[in-house]
């Protein structure tokens, strides 16, 4: 069966709606995302709009994301404890990559994998450089 890319709202929907529902189930990762998120289907709204402007960059887009990721990363580092790893950031990124594989192939299936990449580095590296 040939899957399709990701090319609509509904598809970066269903990206992020998989995502998080794995997410809230592991052990692991699990903890720190349903500590700090209270309200899931907001949390989900919101990331759906971020994953899209940031795929979508030559798009006319109904909503565009303005937040900052760094500063939420950070604070929830914070409150943890300054617990969150490495670890953590890897745990992430192969689970986002096996939910965009089990949906998804094409050139922005292969662009979420780069940009998550990408986000997961500087975010860490920024975490960690907050900590000093």
């Amino acid at each position: 069966m040939t899957k399709k890319d990701i090319e609509t709202h509904e598809d970066v929907h269903l990206l992020v709606s998989s995502f998080y529902a794995k997410i809230r189930k592991d052990t692991f990762l699990g903890p720190f995302f349903n500590r700090v998120i209270t309200d899931w289907e907001a949390h989900i709204d919101t990331l759906t709009t971020f994953w899209e402007t940031s795929l979508f960059t030559t798009r006319k887009l109904e909503r565009k994301y303005y937040g900052n990721p760094l500063a939420i990363h950070v604070k929830v580092d914070q409150e943890n404890n300054q617990g969150i790893t490495q670890e953590h950031f890897g745990n992430w990124l192969n689970l986002w990559f096996e939910t965009i594989d089990e949906h998804f192939e094409g050139e922005y299936a292969l662009k979420a994998k780069q940009k998550a990449r990408k986000m997961s580095t500087f975010l860490y590296l920024n975490i960690f450089q907050s900590r000093q």
